[in-house]
């Protein structure tokens, strides 16, 4: 297997792939008020197109694929094309990421069709609360499609909370005690803003030290190393508790000497870093007949353009400003 690395000496093993644009929840900070434009159908990648780009990928030394959206189960055929992928030769990891709208009905297929690790998002745990932050009243399908993930055999079941000062920061303790009697993962992000009002974004803006001093008001947390992950969590346990607390911090801890993934949006464009603009299109010469050598050398021209760290140290945060999250993938 060839080992991919970038300039940094960082080995590039992880692609995340958003399948659609399209989402069933409107979050606060994914996709803006007013909505985003939506992409034409002949614009977006088709599944075939799909499995094409990632083989190559796969073939140059990508083994992990995480499939994201706007929403990916809002696409039809997704379970079908999730069994195409995962028989792809050399790949190794597929996982999934989702809002869990759809969970309980498709979490049995989408089991079958080869994936195992599944992240859902969750940022609160009170229905009112819920349809503010997602601008939906869906709270209790999530939550049954949460159950339905872990009756079907997913593990470990990650639940991704994005914590917001004023929104939801005081619901820290109550989402990590989940972990107290379920294997759940439960994630703590820090809020990263998507749009040009820096005031908004700041005000709203809770640290990682800031979780984890609310998180140890509980008792002591013991951090550990989690097993089959170089991701950008930090792991800790309560003692005896049956799941873990997870803490990502791109904005105070910054994880980018270790950053070992690109990304494929819905539409064909590279992107080596979620917080550049810096995009590289593949579509266009896929459809035009490019050939395997061809594609592979697009993409190791993003891999060797991959900066060296973000740009969010600045006061303001500039996060994406030509896409919101939900045109980019989660």
């Amino acid at each position: 297997m060839t080992l991919l690395i970038d300039r940094y000496q960082r080995p590039i093993d992880y692609l995340r792939v958003s399948i659609t644009d399209r989402c069933d929840l409107r979050c606060i900070y994914c996709t803006p008020l007013g909505g985003s434009p939506k992409l034409d159908h002949d614009d977006i990648l088709s599944y075939e197109e799909f499995l094409h780009l990632i083989q190559v990928a796969v073939d140059m030394g990508i083994t992990k694929v995480r499939l994201t959206g706007g929403e990916p189960l809002v696409r039809k055929g997704v379970t079908d094309f999730c069994s195409r992928l995962a028989a792809l030769p050399g790949l190794q990891s597929l996982s999934l990421t989702t809002n869990g709208v759809m969970l309980e009905e498709l979490a049995q297929d989408v089991y079958n069709a080869g994936i195992r690790r599944i992240n859902i998002s969750l940022d609160t745990l009170q229905p009112q609360k819920f349809l503010r932050i997602t601008r939906r009243d869906e709270f209790q399908r999530v939550w049954r499609g949460i159950e339905s993930a872990e009756n079907v055999g997913f593990s470990p079941i990650k639940i991704n909370v994005v914590v917001m000062r004023g929104i939801n920061d005081d619901e820290i303790l109550d989402l990590a005690k989940l972990t107290l009697d379920r294997s759940y993962h439960i994630r703590f992000i820090e809020f990263m803003g998507f749009n040009n009002d820096s005031e908004w974004v700041n005000q709203h803006y809770v640290s990682a030290d800031h979780i984890l001093n609310s998180l140890q008001t509980l008792a002591p947390l013991e951090q550990i190393t989690a097993q089959h992950t170089n991701g950008p969590a930090r792991h800790f346990r309560w003692p005896d508790a049956k799941g873990v607390v997870g803490i990502i911090s791109p904005i105070s801890h910054h994880f980018c000497p270790s950053c070992n993934r690109i990304r494929l949006t819905a539409d064909g464009k590279l992107r080596n870093c979620l917080f550049s603009d810096q995009e590289v299109d593949i579509k266009s010469p896929l459809r035009q007949g490019a050939t395997d050598a061809d594609l592979s050398q697009i993409l190791r021209a993003s891999i060797d353009n991959k900066p060296e760290k973000h740009c969010m140290q600045s006061d303001v945060f500039r996060k994406c400003q030509n896409r919101p999250m939900v045109a980019i993938g989660g």
